[in-house]
């Protein structure tokens, strides 16, 4: 099942298939999530952001949850299909939109 992800200004941004988490092309593996709650990882290990309903927001001020290591090689989820646009959610306290340099 897909869940698609938005940015505050409700642009698709992502989506989560799984325990991994895609970019809106589909085209790469953003993250995942690796500590099994909202909190989405990169493979690398570092905080990418939270998944707050279906926004994707990086808390600027997030605790260091530690490296959990490599999910390894996700795959590739095929292409979702395009979600079209979410509508503004407005902000969410003490967070900001994930970019794609986050990743």
């Amino acid at each position: 099942m897909v869940h698609y992800l938005f940015d505050t200004r409700g642009s698709w941004v992502a989506f989560a298939m799984g325990q991994y988490v895609y970019a809106a092309s589909g085209s790469r593996c953003i993250g995942w999530f690796a500590f099994g709650d909202e909190d989405v990882i990169t493979l690398q290990g570092r905080y990418l952001g939270t998944v707050v309903g279906d926004r994707l927001v990086h808390f600027i001020s997030h605790p260091n949850r530690g490296n959990p290591g490599n999910p390894g090689n996700p795959g590739n989820p095929g292409n979702p299909g395009n979600p079209g646009n979410a509508g503004a959610s407005g902000s969410i306290g003490g967070a900001r939109d994930v970019q794609a340099g986050d990743y």
